[in-house]
């Protein structure tokens, strides 16, 4: 995938595209996890980033 978006040009821009969804997405969960689950701030944000970054950083393997 990634030198298919290389030979494209789009990598970088994937990427921006990853980061952003996931900060929004982090920022969301947590708060929605300090407000109704009462979890301390530090608490909120690991648990966010668990839930998040299997989304758009840890993706699974590629078929050959």
């Amino acid at each position: 995938m990634v030198q298919e978006l290389e030979a494209k040009g789009q990598l970088q821009e994937m990427l921006q595209d990853a980061e952003e969804k996931t900060k929004d997405e982090m920022e969301q969960i947590t708060q929605r996890l300090i407000s109704d689950q009462d979890y301390k701030p530090d608490a909120a944000e690991r648990a966010a980033w668990e839930m998040v970054r299997e989304r758009y950083i840890l993706l699974p393997p590629e078929e050959q």
